[in-house]
């Protein structure tokens, strides 16, 4: 749950894109990330396809967004779900490719259908509806630009929740500054710091140095997380870190930075549901083909004490 400390309480709270003249500015932006598909550079990969042309790089994704699910959330942290759900949008297809991931179904084939903004704004404004403290944004990094064309029409609708980017933190900046003052809770993920295991484990080995980079642009944009009085996130940056069997040292790395480089009152969800899936068994990354163990959640738990931090759960 959120602190009750005071200097984590927001008491009059509206979300960032709200602000005078800011409906405007969101069309601009959506128009600034919609020229990006054309040489597609919104993640680290870089990878040039010109998507607006509906050709698909490494997330599989070209124009327009897939969708697998919208719907009032209540497995998040509580801080999100409240006593009415997060009202999570989840995307298909994804820049990254980790051997371990629970969703491979969603990220790495992404099928199904293709949605245009009018349709996604209008998820967006029934999840409102339906009572949702926020709009929580699943897998966004590789289609940001159709986001925001959403984003734009649903405030026009009347949109007011604030705006959740649940992301692997495999982001560029200059996506990123694209959602300065338009994001109000960042909700990256930091999976692991060394090029190395990234590069094993994800097929991405510049992740940790991207997601630092990232995570500290997140974190100038919206600062730490801070709540309502009822104990709803409402703005700020809130990590998410699962802990791997025999990755110890990995999870040290990322407290150790989060505490550092970023803030010591950063709010950190530790993780300890991993489960062998995807490309993991006994003959494929054999090491880490079983479940975390108590004795490592406990000990993941005191490096992130002896970081300093202090705002986990």
């Amino acid at each position: 749950m959120c602190t009750n400390r005071d200097d984590f309480v927001t008491r009059d709270f509206r979300p960032a894109y709200t602000a005078t003249g800011r409906a405007a500015e969101l069309r601009g932006r959506s128009l600034a990330a919609r020229d990006m598909l054309g040489h597609c550079c919104l993640c680290p990969r870089e990878c040039g396809t010109d998507r607006i042309s509906n050709q698909t790089g490494t997330c599989q994704i070209g124009r327009y967004a897939r969708l697998s699910s919208a719907f009032p959330h209540f497995g998040e942290e509580d801080c999100l779900r409240g006593h009415s759900g997060s009202g999570t949008i989840f995307f298909r297809g994804c820049n990254l490719r980790c051997v371990f991931c629970q969703n491979d179904d969603i990220s790495q084939s992404p099928g199904g259908r293709e949605y245009g903004p009018a349709a996604i704004a209008e998820m967006m404004l029934d999840l409102q509806r339906q009572g949702c403290h926020n709009i929580n944004l699943v897998t966004p990094t590789h289609v940001l630009p159709q986001i925001l064309e959403a984003l734009a029409l649903a405030v026009d609708g009347g949109l007011r929740l604030p705006i959740v980017y649940n992301t692997s933190a495999y982001d560029s900046l200059e996506a990123l500054r694209l959602l300065d003052g338009i994001i109000d809770i960042y909700m990256p993920d930091f999976k692991l710091s060394s090029e190395e295991q990234a590069q094993r484990y994800l097929h991405a080995a510049d992740y940790g140095e991207r997601a630092r980079e990232a995570i500290a642009e997140m974190h100038r944009q919206v600062g730490v997380l801070r709540c309502t009085p009822d104990g709803i996130a409402c703005r700020g940056v809130l990590v998410r870190h699962l802990v791997m069997p025999g990755l110890l040292s990995e999870s040290a790395a990322v407290f150790s930075w989060l505490s550092e480089g970023v803030s010591r009152d950063t709010y950190v969800n530790i993780m300890g549901q991993y489960r062998p899936s995807n490309r993991v068994d006994a003959s494929h990354y054999a090491e880490i083909n079983r479940p975390v163990s108590v004795p490592e959640m406990q000990e993941a738990f005191r490096a992130a004490r002896e970081a300093g931090l202090w705002r986990f759960d």
